[in-house]
């Protein structure tokens, strides 16, 4: 059993900045890719960052410049600082962790104000 529990979400305006933080939890060998991803309402769940075990990272286009994705392996953690935050920012934000299988967290809400 695998447990993801997200935190930081919340509301901010727009220029302000947030930190999203998923521990990760139970019967865990190797944690490979961590990432973080997105989904808007009436959009599909994007890819927001990933990192894998060699901290190599990628991002989504949109977020390059204005976010870093980071991860703690001693603690388990993965997390997302985001700068800059933007309106269309505004979505429900997913831990993923691959583990043999992908793991989910239950997502957390950001909203960015105008």
């Amino acid at each position: 059993q695998v447990q993801l529990v997200e935190s930081g979400g919340g509301l901010v305006q727009a220029g302000g900045s947030l930190r999203l933080s998923c521990a990760v939890s139970g019967n865990i060998f190797s944690i490979s890719a961590m990432g973080w991803y997105r989904q808007a309402p009436g959009k599909q769940r994007e890819l927001v960052a990933q990192i894998s075990s060699a901290r190599s990272t990628n991002y989504a286009d949109s977020v390059k410049g204005r976010f870093t994705i980071s991860r703690d392996n001693a603690k388990n953690t993965v997390s997302l600082q985001m700068n800059s935050l933007k309106p269309e920012d505004t979505a429900v934000y997913y831990c993923r962790v691959v583990i043999r299988s992908a793991y989910w967290g239950q997502g957390t809400q950001v909203t960015v104000s105008s």
